[in-house]
């Protein structure tokens, strides 16, 4: 059995139960235990298809029980325990992952006694450090480092928590001497744990951690808790415990404004793609077009004598005079790496192949300098390279994995190379903290949305770069649809605020689906004229102009920007093919701003599309009269022109066209104007020019040819002429 066949049968089975369609379930439980040979299950299934039955008995019959409802709650958990047993058994079996591989041969690893071990971790701290002999305190600390390793995959391969197991993980969350890095460690192999087996213990403990001081704890446990409260949606109204302490945790406004920013950093990551890809369109190839000329431009052999200066080089503006757009762009960017989009996926991707990498804990583990990875690869008795890791752990731009990828490449890089970066990186990280600190008086939480931040890109890492990703399904390819589940759409939707936020997010980056999703779930509790404006702009960019407009008209009770409201209801129409209604809303726009080209231009459109030619035609030369030069409106004129018999004011037209930026249509109708006028060879020249590798294929043009026909009838052209004109517009093709 294939992990894909395994994964599509267990999804099936805990679908049938959450639909509480325990038949189906039970019957697909009894194949695979005896296709696999799991009878060592088969007593458990037994016992629980026999209570089902009397259950169903005794309902049958109307034998009244007042606890009938909790035993069958029961029921369907037992059978949810019982479905993650096989499964996590034939997993064992079959999978060739590398997690499955790593549980197979950690087997024999796990940790006997849980509070002896954590025992014997806090005396690591607690044991006499005042030993000079360095080399040995780095050998204690690696050795110190191996056994949290243990432990990380001890809490990783646990199934389900025994109560000692509990308080042991307990005791080492809240101990005052382990450090809080390898505590956050622990979160993350917590939170892998729950994603891997169900267990509503996991659960308790992400939850308590939450409620930690310490930022680096609490926010890894809660992107932890949103991860799986996503991920086990469909169970969980069966497990009352977790509801629970959800619900608790709304009465709480810090737990609702940490939520609404983790979703939202959530949704962000999807961005991240997108992102680097514009880095890689946009700012490179600027940058590389440029760079020739940049080391003379701004001196950069004197710079790197001098070290940095505060003043900052007027030469600088120079440099960007080729590329007008690269400062904006840069600005831009510079704008999204504050507001906490991953700009640097792209420049560490590359960065993840060191040995360090190869342990599957070190992509989690935070950033902190007395790693001893970090201590075996970097001199620390070197001032630079301790002032380097000094700057760089303050650094709130960077996650924790491009930090520690930052160090393992700079190992080899000369003394006064390591003096440059520090330098710079100490300026830019002095300029940061002030910033946070102003931030963290008017933005509250300020340094726990960069933890969070931080360490949702550290998982995106893991998730995007780590080798054999494609042995862990992506939670990255989730949609995060937070309002769609039942533990949280409750919780949003009884928050207006937050909703509303989360709203405006997916609609500020354009991902207008789910904001109309969301926009939707708002109207229903509260109808809202800019909130109606919203969902029929996300329908339109969308394609769904029906819907549109039906919220363009709602929002035209409300009064708000009406004149843009106007135009985007008129636009609707002359999408859906009414042009008569949208010249109506056309003109009633009209009416407020009198002056607006656009609009004189879509007036004209709208009267082109009614056949009414004489007026079309006075709405163009009015807007070419009041923006003289426009050459928008050339195209519209000359083709009016034409079908109104100003033959040689079409001509005239479409002559400026083809010697400006001609299209295929223009040459086509520069065809017909010839045409008409009698210049036949001037006009097999014209549609020849029409038809060309860029331009129309001879079936697209015969297919255009003949919804102008018409029009070419009308204005004098023998219809008995046609079928000649086209056959020796052939030999002149083949000529």
């Amino acid at each position: 059995m294939t992990g894909v066949e395994l994964h599509k049968k267990y999804k099936d089975i805990c679908n049938n139960l959450q639909k509480r369609r325990l038949k189906p379930a039970f019957d697909q439980l009894a194949k695979l235990i005896s296709d696999n040979g799991l009878g060592v299950y088969y007593d458990e299934y037994r016992n629980l298809e026999e209570t089902y039955h009397f259950m169903l008995k005794y309902t049958l019959e109307g034998t009244q029980d007042p606890e009938r409802q909790k035993v069958y709650r029961k029921l369907i958990v037992s059978v949810f325990e019982l479905t993650d047993k096989i499964n996590e058994a034939l997993q064992l079996r079959f999978s060739p992952s590398v997690e499955y591989e790593k549980k197979r041969l950690f087997k024999d690893e796990f940790i006997p006694d849980l509070n002896r071990f954590v025992s014997n971790l806090e005396d690591f701290y607690l044991q006499d450090e005042s030993s000079d002999d360095e080399a040995k305190m780095l050998s204690a600390a690696k050795e110190h480092q191996k056994q949290i390793r243990k432990l990380f995959y001890h809490v990783w391969f646990s199934d389900k928590l025994s109560p000692d197991e509990t308080d042991g993980l307990r005791t080492f969350f809240t101990s005052p001497v382990v450090l809080i890095a390898y505590k956050s460690l622990v979160i993350s192999a917590l939170t892998l744990s729950l994603r891997r087996y169900f267990d509503s213990e996991k659960f308790t403990l992400l939850f308590e951690a939450f409620d930690f001081d310490e930022p680096e704890i609490s926010q890894r446990a809660l992107v932890g808790v949103l991860v799986n409260l996503y991920h086990y949606d469909a169970r969980l109204s069966f497990f009352p415990e977790i509801t629970g302490r959800l619900k608790i945790l709304n009465e709480n406004p810090e737990f609702k404004r940490n939520i609404e920013r983790v979703i939202i950093q959530f949704i962000r990551s999807k961005e991240t793609e997108k992102l680097q890809q514009r880095i890689r369109d946009e700012i490179l190839p600027e940058m590389i077009k440029i760079s020739p000329n940049l080391k003379d431009k701004i001196n950069l052999d004197s710079l790197m004598e001098e070290g940095l200066s505060e003043d900052k080089n007027p030469d600088w503006q120079e440099i960007f005079k080729d590329s007008p757009g690269l400062m904006d762009k840069m600005q831009e960017f510079s704008e999204l790496q504050m507001e906490g989009a991953d700009v640097f996926m792209g420049s560490f991707a590359m960065l993840k192949a060191f040995p360090f990498f190869s342990e599957i804990d070190n992509w989690f583990v935070p950033f902190f300098t007395e790693n001893p990875e970090i201590a075996n690869t970097l001199d620390f008795s070197d001032d630079t390279a301790r002032r380097l890791m000094e700057a760089l752990n303050k650094a709130p731009v960077l996650c924790n994995s491009d930090k520690y990828s930052f160090c393992l490449s700079i190992q080899g890089l000369p003394k006064e190379n390591r003096e440059f970066m520090a330098q710079g990186i100490n300026a830019e990280m002095d300029q940061l903290k002030e910033l946070e600190k102003d931030e963290e008086l008017t933005q509250p939480g300020r340094e726990a949305e960069f933890i969070s931040n931080q360490y949702i890109q550290d998982l995106y890492r893991f998730y995007k770069l780590f080798p054999r990703k494609n042995d862990f399904e992506d939670i990255f390819s989730w949609h995060f649809d937070f309002h769609n589940k039942l533990a949280f759409g409750e919780i949003l939707r009884e928050d207006h605020k937050l909703l509303r936020n989360i709203g405006e997010y997916y609609f500020a980056k354009n991902h207008f689906d789910e904001a109309a999703e969301i926009f939707g779930l708002l109207l229903e509790q509260e109808k809202d004229g800019e909130l109606y404006q919203k969902i029929a702009y996300c329908y339109q960019k969308t394609g769904n102009f029906e819907k549109a407009l039906d919220g363009y008209l709602k929002a035209e009770l409300y009064d708000i920007n009406r004149l843009w409201n106007l135009k985007k209801i008129a636009l609707c129409y002359r999408n859906l093919k009414q042009p008569a209604k949208a010249l109506e809303y056309y003109q009633a726009a009209e009416k407020i701003d009198s002056e607006n080209l656009n609009n004189q231009l879509n007036i004209g459109h709208c009267l082109l599309e009614l056949s009414e030619y004489d007026e079309a035609l006075k709405c163009y030369f009015k807007v070419e009269y009041l923006s003289p030069g426009n050459k928008k409106v050339w195209r519209p004129i000359a083709w009016c022109s034409f079908l109104t018999g100003k033959k040689e004011q079409a001509a005239k037209y479409f002559s400026r066209l083809i010697d400006d930026e001609p299209s295929k249509h223009d040459y086509m109708n520069m065809g017909h104007v010839q045409w008409s006028l009698g210049n036949r060879k001037a006009a097999l020249d014209f549609y020849r020019k029409s038809i060309s590798e860029n331009g129309f294929s001879a079936d697209e043009f015969q297919e255009v040819f003949e919804e102008d026909l018409p029009h070419l009838i009308s204005q004098g052209i023998d219809a008995e002429d046609v079928p000649i004109m086209l056959d020796q517009l052939r030999y002149f093709l083949e000529s």
